[in-house]
């Protein structure tokens, strides 16, 4: 079981991939879960609110998932904070960017909703 967090973000310009990952949340956490619409929206949503987890697409429009990662290890605020980068990109070099910069973990699309469980179990210990 996931341990019990308060507010997780999910940042991805694609509905269903959204909707997915919240479900998964709520059924296994009692946690707010706020959806995001792209890097944009995140920021906006984060700067009012505190989150514990984040989860993050690469590719979305307006400012792509590495551009926000990166913004967010630069703030205080979210330096710490567990940012997972959920994404079609499976390619090697784009996982070692996307760590390098700052992501706590990778996880390529199609989600594997175990997969994902015990990533989140993994970086909330």
């Amino acid at each position: 079981m996931v341990k019990i967090i308060n507010n997780i973000m999910v940042v991805d310009d694609s509905p269903t991939t959204r909707q997915l990952i919240s479900f998964v949340l709520k059924r296994l956490t009692d946690s707010n879960v706020v959806e995001a619409t792209d890097g944009m929206d995140a920021l906006k949503k984060l700067s009012t609110d505190t989150f514990d987890l984040i989860l993050v697409d690469i590719n979305m429009p307006l400012m792509d998932g590495l551009k926000l990662v990166s913004i967010l290890r630069g703030d205080q605020k979210y330096k710490n904070t567990p940012i997972i980068i959920i994404t079609t990109e499976g390619a090697e070099e784009d996982k070692k960017r996307a760590l390098a910069i700052g992501a706590s973990a990778y996880i390529t699309k199609p989600i594997q909703t175990q997969e994902l469980i015990k990533t989140i179990n993994n970086l909330l210990k």
